[in-house]
């Protein structure tokens, strides 16, 4: 969750005012309330002439351009509003920073729950259904794989040609970036790095279906219903682009716990009992895609890989003092595990 106030970030009046132009209720924004979750963006639940909304925006000094972050955010949310993707159904969108800062949008409030955050207690009580919540995640990953990008208006969200080709050398060469902070120790003790790598650029598939990449796809990202086991919406789409969407597949892979509960990354549920196995998940995939998904370790390699490589750059910021110590030594000990997964399954 952001460390900014919402009373620093969304100026009422001005937003009432817009929403009246928008033809979104009248009168005075009430109950305004600032939501956990994600690490910086602000997301501020208020209620307006009785119907709930949920606004989204970044912070004041985001990570990149988080304006732009936000119109494809809510572009891709805009384009999934016909599918049966599970996803916050976008309200409106303000391309314009003129209006409260920053570009923002508004959306639905999602009648669900994070099951890393804490289980319900029907989830909780019941390793049957803890079972169907792993299957459900999957289907989410596989109703977001059979949308047609060009046909909901995103065939220019994002570069698909060459796309599996440019993802080694391009996390390698992001890896290489973090010898610029003073004190990082360097790539050498991460295992089998330069096997992994090259392992990813021999079995490379071929060819693959571009579409929709949620692109940041685990148990974090997803909420639950209340009453059962399914997906009540996918969130935080802000690393969304056009890809292949098996990769998505591939994240659940590099994140899913072991059976004992054991992570390789920082998604965790209590109790864990029930969950299916990674190789559960991927049978369930692969029965039910309409694309080749006879080479989803491949992609559970690239998952490991690529994720690694990111979390490793909290460390690389930790050892020249520009993020907490602890902080880094969790994430690097994340990457460590994540290489020794993908050294397991490379053999």
């Amino acid at each position: 969750m952001s460390e900014e106030k919402w009373e620093d970030l969304v100026d009422l009046g001005r937003l009432a005012a817009w929403m009246d132009g928008k033809g979104l209720g009248r009168g005075a924004i009430e109950t305004p309330l600032q939501l956990k979750g994600g690490t910086q963006n602000i997301l501020l639940r208020f209620e307006r002439a009785g119907r709930p909304y949920v606004l989204r925006r970044s912070p004041a000094s985001p990570r990149g351009d988080g304006n732009v972050t936000n119109r494809r955010e809510a572009r891709v949310l805009g384009a999934l509003g016909q599918t049966d993707v599970p996803h916050p159904r976008l309200i409106a969108a303000c391309a314009d920073t003129d209006v409260i800062g920053g570009a923002f949008y508004l959306m639905e409030p999602v009648d669900g729950f994070n099951a890393v955050v804490k289980l319900e207690d029907l989830h909780a009580g019941d390793p049957a259904i803890r079972r169907r919540m792993g299957f459900a995640l999957v289907d989410g990953a596989l109703a977001l794989a059979k949308v047609d990008h060009v046909a909901v208006g995103l065939s220019d969200f994002g570069k698909a040609d060459n796309f599996l080709e440019r993802q080694v050398p391009r996390w390698r060469a992001w890896l290489d970036s973090y010898r610029d902070y003073e004190g990082w120790p360097g790539p050498d003790f991460i295992p089998r790095l330069d096997d992994v790598a090259r392992w990813l650029t021999e079995h490379r598939p071929a060819t693959f279906k571009p579409g929709i990449l949620h692109g940041d796809y685990h148990l974090a990202n997803v909420m639950y219903r209340h009453d059962g086991p399914e997906l009540a919406a996918i969130v935080d789409w802000e690393l969304a682009t056009i890809g292949d969407p098996l990769l998505d597949m591939g994240w659940i892979m590099a994140t899913w716990p072991d059976p004992d509960g054991s992570r390789t990354a920082g998604t965790f549920i209590d109790p864990w009992d029930g969950f299916p196995t990674i190789e559960e998940l991927m049978a369930h995939y692969q029965a039910k895609s309409d694309r080749d998904a006879s080479n989803l370790r491949w992609y559970g390699v690239l998952g490991c890989y690529k994720l690694g490589i990111i979390l490793e750059g909290t460390f690389a910021r930790a050892c020249a003092g520009k993020a907490p110590v602890a902080t880094g030594d969790k994430l690097h000990d994340h990457c460590i595990r994540l290489f020794q997964r993908a050294a397991r399954w490379i053999g």
